[in-house]
């Protein structure tokens, strides 16, 4: 079974609902290891070598945020210019990534329909994830399809545990060598749950 690296990053965890629930439906799965940014470096003062060591030992990273601003929190590019050092992520000789697969899993306040062309952010969720997928590539990673939950801001309990169970379904078929199958999930996730 593949090993799953949850890179979480959230600077105030303790006013987000969507979050929250969805790092708890995932946490006690054996084959996950939730990685808390914000907790483990409180003062962004982060440790390369075991950031590296835990890269190494999975499978698959999963950038797990809020859509801040259309990206992330500075966290997550704390994290990105420290541990993905030339010569070990990327580079000619940096190959330590290599073959390996990440993906974003995110919330959005806005709701679906915002993310488009023609919405209010001009600008699909996978144009504005455009810097993550060309990381991933430049480390030889494969960037697979992001998990999203729009509309956070007005979503039910009840919308929340369903966008919760997807979550840990993913991640199961992602641990399991389900990829495709993954993909053909993504249509549900990315459907705006405020509606």
């Amino acid at each position: 079974m593949a090993r799953i690296l949850i890179q979480f990053a959230h600077p105030a965890l303790e006013k987000s609902r969507v979050n929250r629930r969805l790092i708890a439906a995932v946490e006690s799965l054996d084959f996950v290891t939730v990685n808390d940014l914000y907790e483990q470096y409180p003062d962004f003062d982060i440790d390369v070598h075991r950031e590296q060591e835990l890269l190494l030992a999975h499978d698959y990273i999963v950038l797990h945020h809020p859509f801040y601003w259309y990206s992330s929190p500075a966290m997550i590019k704390q994290w990105e210019d420290l541990v993905l050092e030339h010569g070990w992520a990327y580079g000619r000789t940096g190959n330590a990534l290599a073959g390996k697969q990440m993906l974003n899993a995110i919330t959005t306040g806005g709701k679906q329909e915002a993310y488009q062309e023609t919405g209010s952010n001009r600008y699909t969720i996978q144009q504005l994830l455009a810097p993550f997928e060309q990381t991933a590539r430049l480390c030889k990673m494969q960037y697979l399809p992001p998990f999203v939950v729009h509309g956070s801001l007005r979503i039910t309990d009840a919308e929340i545990d369903a966008a919760a169970l997807r979550y840990r379904e993913l991640l199961t078929l992602l641990a399991t060598g389900q990829v495709t199958e993954y993909a053909t999930l993504q249509t549900p996730v990315l459907t705006d749950l405020a509606n």
